[in-house]
């Protein structure tokens, strides 16, 4: 028996749109995102914005940042020398504070010049000040005394929405009913819909046919044993 020939895929990336008009809200994600949207009227010049990877943190940054016209930055770019010229601009948004090695001293320094400038800074991360391995004493405790909101996990209607969104993008056409089987089978993570709508786009163009319910269980079965595996 002859098999389907397969077609050629390209890695050709997707630039992710983060306006505001693009990001979601659900009860998962609603009190985060109303507190990016009172600023500038926050009680405190910084804000930790924590959840778990791929749970719109970026997202939310983004808007606050084109609203603020806050500079993003990623926490290893903190060291002393650029600490002026980064408070320099009134705001700005720090990337996943609690991934990335750390010069402690230089983000003291930076909340500290901040509270005096009267700078705003967002910080992203996915863990609470406590669990980052701090060494610095004084920088937890500015830490902890920072006002924080957190991004839950989404719900089944966020999830589902985040799906549609994924496959809208890539110029997708998929029935409701196979959003629906893959929401109640894909592990509750905005971070895994975004991997798993990338494999079936990829497998999709492969094999020259539209994602159906059938593909979406294969890969799904095929990601299990992967899962079972590592």
């Amino acid at each position: 028996m002859r098999e389907t020939p397969r077609q050629l895929t390209f890695d050709l990336p997707l630039d992710p749109r983060f306006g505001r008009e693009d990001f979601l809200v659900s009860p998962s994600n609603e009190q985060a995102y109303a507190r990016i949207e009172s600023w500038p009227a926050w009680n405190d010049t910084v804000l930790l914005l924590n959840g778990p990877r791929g749970s719109g943190k970026s997202h939310l940054a983004a808007i606050w940042a084109a609203a603020a016209h806050a500079w993003t930055v990623d926490a290893f770019e903190i060291v002393s020398e650029k600490v002026p010229h980064l408070i320099s601009n009134g705001a700005l948004a720090i990337e996943d504070i609690d991934r990335a090695d750390r010069d402690e001293a230089a983000l003291f320094h930076l909340l500290n010049l901040a509270r005096e400038k009267r700078a705003f800074v967002l910080l992203t991360c996915e863990k609470s000040p406590d669990n980052w391995g701090l060494r610095t004493a004084d920088l937890l405790s500015r830490l902890r005394l920072a006002p924080s909101v957190s991004i839950g996990a989404p719900d089944d209607a966020l999830l589902k929405a985040v799906l549609v969104k994924l496959f809208v993008d890539r110029q997708l056409v998929v029935d409701t009913s196979v959003v629906d089987y893959i929401a109640l089978r894909i592990e509750r993570s905005l971070a895994k819909a975004d991997e798993f709508v990338t494999i079936l786009d990829k497998e999709a163009l492969s094999r020259g046919r539209r994602v159906s319910r059938a593909m979406a269980a294969e890969i799904l079965g095929a990601s299990q044993e992967m899962d079972e595996i590592e």
